[in-house]
């Protein structure tokens, strides 16, 4: 039951990350259409992806002042702002031309994703508990039903710019119910500490190489299936959906075992736990031995992100909860657009199979910077509840 607790205490921004898994799980099980459609090799169409890197860390410095300029209504702008953006790739076939709508993509996901993790955050300090991992299981239930509805569209030949087309107008239906008041945090008097500079980095880290990670499933899980084991369209769309389904019970999981354990030996366990279904993705001979290695990935890779943005919120004074957490997001979710170009780069030279043995390495590098994370102390929770 805590977390179905979890879910009605935060059910406003859970909503908005639906919405943001929705797109996102479209996206990766359409992959080897829009790669067709834009006649790109490997490494060129993880450039062009890399252009939603530029407009996410736009929104590092647009997301707080869009949160508060809009106030309670910057999660519904932010949801009407990326359906109507997630018309424009899958129309389009000159690369230049993508690489310029998935930036406004970029741009819109990231003040949507900043706005609703800093509604979370707030959350958890009202409420004194756990709700990150709750709201990031959403987005991964989300992602996982898109792609299987894709793997149906796909082989029934529906094209993509149609499938995206509906994805928006189910979104934009949930656009009215997202208006949330925002808590205003002022400084406290006499507060002179620092700015949060290395609790921003080393969850950004933490966040970064977790959404990295993942982001090496969800778009080229497809391509793998399909390419390097042979699998079909309607096999190819399943690779994301196990992730998504395997995220979502991971983080469902996470969320009623941060409930009773500490965050940082959660975050080691998982990150060895999603190392070895990089491997197994890896070394896989069939669909089915991968559909594995990506749902084990899944279930450790998945409390990894959540929980380095739940730990932000720890280490930094109230008033700087919000802006810090836009740094962490940002940081963290440019790795879902850094990867696509590290991964096509690698792809192209090595093959997706020795790709996906650095992401298992990739992952095992959270372990130190958990280990640092733990030796920074944290704000104690009544000067967090006084806001």
């Amino acid at each position: 039951m805590s977390v179905l607790n979890a879910l009605y205490i935060s059910r406003r921004p859970a909503a908005a990350f639906v919405v943001v898994g929705v797109f996102w799980g479209c996206f990766a099980a359409h992959v080897p259409e829009l790669k067709a459609q834009l006649m790109a090799s490997d490494a060129l169409f993880g450039t062009l992806l890399l252009g939603s890197a530029t407009g996410l860390v736009s929104s590092m410095w647009l997301a707080p002042r869009a949160d508060r300029f809009l106030g309670a209504r910057s999660m519904q702008f932010g949801v009407v702002a990326l359906s109507l953006a997630w018309l424009l790739p899958s129309q389009i076939s000159a690369p230049l031309v993508f690489a310029m709508a998935i930036a406004l993509v970029g741009l819109c996901s990231g003040l949507l994703d900043v706005v609703m993790n800093a509604r979370v955050s707030e959350l958890e300090a009202a409420h004194a508990r756990p709700l990150m991992n709750a709201n990031h299981a959403m987005f991964s239930v989300a992602y996982a039903i898109a792609a299987v509805v894709v793997s149906f569209t796909r082989e029934a030949g529906v094209p993509p710019p149609y499938v995206f087309a509906g994805f928006s107008i189910f979104c934009l239906l949930l656009a009215p119910f997202l208006r949330t008041d925002i808590v205003d945090v002022t400084a406290e008097d006499g507060y002179q500490g620092r700015y949060p500079l290395w609790p921003i980095a080393l969850c950004g880290a933490i966040t970064f190489v977790a959404f990295m990670s993942e982001a090496t499933v969800e778009a080229w899980s497809a391509l793998h299936v399909e390419r390097t084991l042979g699998g079909g369209a309607a096999e190819g769309a399943l690779g994301p959906a196990m992730l998504g389904l395997t995220m979502a019970i991971g983080r469902f999981s996470g969320q009623a075992v941060l409930e009773k354990m500490r965050e940082v030996p959660v975050v080691i366990v998982a990150s060895v736990i999603s190392a070895v279904g990089a491997v197994l993705a890896a070394i896989a001979t069939t669909p089915g031995w991968a559909y594995l290695g990506f749902g084990v990935l899944g279930l450790g890779v998945s409390v990894i992100g959540p929980t380095g943005l739940a730990l932000v919120g720890k280490l930094v004074a109230p008033h700087l909860r919000t802006e810090a957490i836009s740094r962490v997001a940002v940081i963290g979710f440019s790795g879902f657009f850094f990867a696509p170009v590290l991964m096509g780069l690698m792809s192209e030279a090595f093959g997706l199979r020795v790709a996906y043995g650095a992401v298992a390495g990739l992952l095992l590098m959270t372990v130190p910077l958990a280990i640092t994370v733990a030796r920074q102390p944290l704000v104690p929770v009544d000067r967090r509840q006084q806001t």
